[in-house]
């Protein structure tokens, strides 16, 4: 069994591979400063996608997105506005996704979600 940081990292790399798939592109993975972490930072056309990814084996203690609460989307947001200043990208289209892994016995994706446009 994986512990909680394998299970994220296995989450994170089966939705990389799913949006890849679809035709996004990858531009940063586990986006860091100090004021905290963006798990994808991806293209889809013409929209810049800040990606929050959360993993699961099952409901028991709510779906993955009900995680992304308040608090933490204001995180994400303020991080958003750090990436954009530091590529110094200007009239960009964004928007804030999250990712819903869920994963099997056998720590194979049962299931992958995209929940666009998940917070503004």
């Amino acid at each position: 069994m994986l512990n909680n940081r394998e299970t994220g990292k296995l989450g994170e790399k089966i939705a990389r591979e799913d949006l890849l798939k679809k035709g996004y592109s990858i531009l940063e993975t586990n986006y860091s400063t100090r004021y905290g972490e963006i798990d994808i930072i991806a293209v889809e056309g013409r929209v810049v996608v800040f990606v929050e990814v959360k993993t699961r084996r099952g409901i028991n203690f709510g779906y993955p997105r009900e995680a992304v609460n308040r608090h933490k989307q204001q995180k994400i947001k303020n991080m958003a506005e750090v990436y954009i200043l530091r590529k110094k990208l200007r009239d960009i289209n964004m928007r804030f996704d999250v990712i819903e892994v869920f994963l099997d016995d056998n720590n194979d994706a049962k299931s992958v979600t995209i929940l666009k446009n998940a917070f503004e």
